[in-house]
């Protein structure tokens, strides 16, 4: 099939090298622009760009897609089908109705649960037991095309947002690989959502990063874990940033007030919650690196009693 690839960070990246992999014709890869990283601001590449050029694929970067130039760009192009993994932008109706066999979207959950544009840091925040994701037709809506192909994976006690991230980017091109197939063979099934069961995965801000230590124990493991390793959850240690980056489920029986420190062993200091106690066991204080407790604990003297949180852990 002729096809053009639309998309962006790592998670796609897996999607193109599968398209490669199957000898598909790519007639072009469409990316974000470079950006500004690092303590440099050094321009960077997008991953996919990278995968691109290794494969002497043609790449075009347009600051803006609801233009003439560029829906008459895809028009010359003429493909089959267009496909889009984590782009960055929302496709116009005119270019989604482009290509005669449509546009195919690689989304980062089980629809019709998690649209939107965190779905896998909600799914790790949340607590759920599985995860995955799903091919489907793209249409005007947020996610909520006809779906072609699911899969799942289990979300294990100790997994990050990180470690379900690389898991679901390799499961998404398995998964769009089979979904070609399909497609190439006009076998490609076409299932509605149901839309009563639809959730949403906002974008992510500064205030998802705090830490309220009223809530409960695994409330806050599974925030600290759905936030590792970006953007990272915070808390405050004598009115300095402290962010945590490992926690885990303690077995305390000292009460405490919600963000006082109950608990000081040599690997790990135990924190009281609105629900139970959360041992700390990673974590960077600001201006400092990121370390384990042990290591914090070397240099640093915590004493049961200390109060972490915004204005003395009353977050």
């Amino acid at each position: 099939m002729r096809i053009v690839y639309m998309g962006t960070p790592d998670f796609a990246a897996p999607c193109l090298e599968k398209i490669i992999e199957q000898k598909h014709e790519v007639l072009t890869v469409i990316t974000q622009p470079d950006r500004p990283k690092g303590r440099g601001k050094k321009m960077q590449p997008p991953p996919v760009k990278v995968i691109a050029e290794k494969n002497n694929l043609p790449v075009y970067q347009p600051e803006k897609i609801r233009t003439t130039d560029f829906y008459q760009t895809l028009t010359e192009l003429n493909p089959d089908l267009l496909v889009v993994v984590a782009y960055g932008k929302i496709l116009p109706k005119e270019i989604l109705h482009l290509p005669p066999l449509g546009c195919v979207n690689v989304h980062a959950s089980l629809l019709p649960k998690y649209r939107g544009a965190a779905p896998i840091h909600w799914a790790v925040i949340n607590g759920e037991e599985e995860t995955g994701v799903t091919t489907m037709y793209m249409d005007e809506g947020m996610d909520t095309g006809d779906m072609i192909i699911a899969k799942s994976t289990p979300i294990g006690h100790n997994d990050t947002v990180g470690d379900i991230h690389d898991r679901l980017a390799e499961l998404g091109a398995e998964t769009l690989g089979e979904t070609l197939k399909l497609i190439a063979n006009g076998e490609a099934p076409r299932t509605p959502q149901d839309h009563s069961k639809a959730t949403y995965a906002p974008m992510l801000k500064r205030e998802h990063e705090l830490i309220d230590w009223n809530r409960s124990a695994i409330e806050l493991k599974n925030q600290i874990l759905g936030m590792n390793p970006w953007p990272g959850t915070f808390t405050t240690l004598e009115d300095k940033v402290l962010k945590i980056w490992r926690a885990e489920i303690d077995e305390c029986h000292a009460g405490g007030q919600p963000g006082e420190v109950i608990r000081c062993d040599k690997d790990i200091f135990v924190v009281q919650t609105g629900e139970g106690c959360l041992g700390i066991t990673e974590l960077q204080l600001q201006g400092g690196k990121r370390m384990d407790a042990c290591g914090f604990l070397c240099g640093r003297n915590i004493y049961t009693g200390v109060k972490l949180g915004v204005g003395g852990g009353n977050n």
